[in-house]
């Protein structure tokens, strides 16, 4: 059976976009070491993403920007990615695995969700590692269009670090202004 992984990166920071990665694994060629992306360092995720580009029979990521996160939630926009990756696939899957309890809508698929999936399922942990590295990578480059923020340090997470400069610099434009920190900020006149 042709199974496609599905997982997300960026659901919880306060800026830049929210990145899903559907990935279908080649049985013949397996890949040593998938895990959740949570539990490996970045230099193994980087390594790990390389070897799923390589090897999968198909892989596609999807996105959804901070103005569709902030105009329809974070929850829909994480969806929305989803689904794109899924289409974005050359090759077809018999069935669909996502990561969580929730599924995106795609009615000419079978969908199945997985609680915990990144850890139980090698293709969703290829996604979850696809997701994270694509993510990381365009907040290190967002770090270089909105210097000061140290995107590329924190990845857009409420980290104390980003905290400090979301108070002293305001909200740039990737800021998620749905997000309850970063809406005090913009309340508070800080744009």
């Amino acid at each position: 059976m042709i199974i496609a992984g599905v997982d997300e990166a960026g659901r919880g920071p306060l800026a830049g976009p929210v990145v899903a990665a559907a990935v279908i694994l080649d049985p013949a060629r397996p890949i040593e070491g998938l895990a959740d992306s949570k539990k490996l360092s970045e230099k193994k995720r980087e390594m790990l993403a390389d070897e799923i580009k390589e090897n999968a029979l198909a892989w596609a990521v999807g996105r959804s920007d901070v103005g569709e996160i902030d105009d329809i939630n974070i929850l829909r926009a994480t969806m929305k990615a989803m689904e794109r990756a899924v289409h974005g696939l050359t090759v077809i899957p018999e069935q669909v695995l996502v990561d969580g309890n929730q599924a995106p809508n795609l009615p000419s698929f079978s969908v199945k969700t997985i609680i915990k999936g990144d850890d139980k399922i090698s293709a969703i942990s290829a996604a979850s590692i696809i997701a994270k590295v694509t993510r990381d990578g365009e907040m290190r480059h967002l770090d270089t269009i909105y210097p000061g923020y140290e995107f590329a340090r924190h990845k857009g997470y409420g980290s104390k670090l980003h905290m400090t400069k979301l108070n002293e610099l305001g909200a740039s434009p990737i800021h998620r202004r749905s997000f309850a920190p970063v809406r005090r900020v913009v309340m508070n006149g800080i744009i």
